[in-house]
């Protein structure tokens, strides 16, 4: 399984990349639509502290919802935060990620059920690797970008979005040495860097041009 340590190492490079978010830059607009960046900062507190209790209480053979309240709770959650001053969301953004790392050093059988997706508390590091990754990119600053995406994490993304490949489509996304094919049927071919193609499976706008064509993708997993 993928070692703590991994998202651990991304939870440090998001709060470099945040200490030089100020007051202004807090309020504009993030890479994600309807989203700040402050409202970024707020879902990953969020986040945060939602899978710090996934994986405590999983450890003591104890189940909960992954939000108290669902959804419905987690977006009010994330409005409400995202106007608090960004000092304050830069300080939360720590403790909850040190929390998150410090509850994964507690685990004592990562084969323990989780209510998210049903998984285990494996299936946890690999959504923290996702998720911080992913919203460090979606921040929209020129100094984290999803250019930084390494090789390994980009494969693992491009692993979990297979199921966003419509039926009846092949897709095969063609990067220099790497070649990645999904589907049956119709062949589509999607050419461009590994961290591009890997960026557009996921919703993301590509730092470069592709070449092919974009066939609709369907929802995230």
């Amino acid at each position: 399984m993928l070692k703590p340590e991994v998202p651990a190492a991304v939870a440090e490079r998001l709060i470099e990349v945040v200490a030089g978010v100020d007051e202004a830059a807090a309020r504009e607009p993030s890479m994600l639509p309807g989203w700040s960046r402050a409202h970024v900062m707020a879902h990953l507190v969020g986040f945060s502290d939602a899978m710090t209790r996934q994986v405590t209480e999983a450890n003591a053979r104890r189940l909960v919802e992954f939000y108290d309240g669902g959804m419905p709770a987690r977006v009010a959650a994330i409005e409400s935060r995202s106007t608090e001053p960004v000092d304050v969301l830069k300080r939360e953004i720590a403790r909850a990620t040190a929390a998150l790392v410090s509850a994964w050093g507690q685990v004592e059988d990562w084969s323990r059920p989780v209510t998210h997706r049903n998984g285990t508390l494996a299936d946890t590091v690999y959504t923290g690797w996702r998720e911080l990754t992913i919203h460090t990119a979606d921040l929209g600053l020129s100094h984290a970008t999803t250019d930084d995406w390494p090789e390994d994490f980009c494969l693992h993304l491009l692993d979990f979005l297979r199921p966003r490949v419509p039926a009846g489509t092949q897709l095969v996304l063609q990067a220099p040495n790497h070649r990645w094919t999904e589907g049956e049927s119709d062949q589509v071919v999607v050419e461009g860097n590994l961290t591009d193609l890997t960026a557009w499976l996921a919703g993301r706008r590509p730092q470069r041009e592709l070449t092919g064509d974009l066939p609709e993708l369907l929802p995230w997993p």
